[in-house]
């Protein structure tokens, strides 16, 4: 096999499982460690993908701008975050992610008041601290400008706080119930484990995307609310689901 061969099949087995070690590369190249090293070194330089010890993954696709995230599917996110604030109540404590769906809540947590928002997301923050509801700020190093923080200390924060209810969004999903993540897994992932209920908001543009960081599937989740109505097969594998469509006429 000559080395170009070789490039697209380690570039073609890296983008179909996100990461991989040089151990694994070598039992389905039957290479040496050297040569694998040496083409994984090679494509690192390129700027294709990024090494890691003991293996390589791919390189993580640019984000969406933050701008044109708060403008698309805008109608659609404003009947999801209706139907998700109705899921509130007077009391609770609320892990709210940094997404631009659920900062949509905001508009209609203001009216309920006598909540605790837990979130990363500083517009949230200065946007529902001017209606005397009580806000806290994870903290952390901006992530994507201008309000979005996220890093170790965001993760560290968070440890110490318990939620009633988490609502969340993510760049995609798959019609049979897989949630995929890219940068804010571990938050993600930490907020699920620490709420009593977590509730998902997805509109149907997020579905069938890439399937490379795979957060977790709809069994971590007591209520999926979305503008797609999911397949009887996926609502029957997750039986213990919420689905909520949101109606389209409202």
């Amino acid at each position: 096999m000559y080395q170009k061969e070789r490039l697209d099949s380690l570039l073609e087995i890296l983008n179909a499982r996100g990461y991989v070690t040089v151990k694994q590369l070598m039992d389905i190249l039957h290479y040496s460690s050297a040569t694998i090293n040496r083409d994984l070194n090679l494509l690192e330089k390129r700027g294709q993908i990024k090494r890691t010890y003991g293996g390589a993954e791919v390189v993580e696709q640019k984000s969406v701008p933050l701008v044109y995230r708060y403008n698309k599917m805008r109608v659609e996110k404003r009947r999801l975050a209706r139907i998700a604030c109705e899921m509130i109540n007077p009391g609770d404590t609320v892990f709210i992610d940094s997404t631009t769906t659920t900062q949509i809540m905001g508009e209609y947590i203001a009216a309920i008041k006598d909540v605790t928002i837990i979130t990363n997301n500083m517009a949230l923050v200065s946007y529902l601290s001017q209606y005397g509801v009580r806000v806290i700020c994870l903290g952390g190093p901006v992530f994507e400008e201008p309000h979005m923080l996220l890093g170790d200390i965001t993760v560290s924060n968070l440890l110490h706080f318990h939620a009633d209810k988490l609502f969340f969004s993510t760049g995609g999903v798959t019609a049979d119930g897989k949630i995929w993540d890219s940068d804010y897994m571990l938050m993600h992932e930490v907020m699920s484990k620490n709420a009593d209920k977590v509730y998902y908001l997805v509109d149907h543009d997020k579905l069938e995307h890439s399937e490379q960081h795979i957060l977790f599937d709809f069994d971590r989740v007591d209520c999926v609310i979305s503008d797609f109505d999911f397949p009887d097969s996926t609502k029957k594998r997750f039986s213990k689901t919420q689905f909520i469509v949101a109606d389209k006429s409202k």
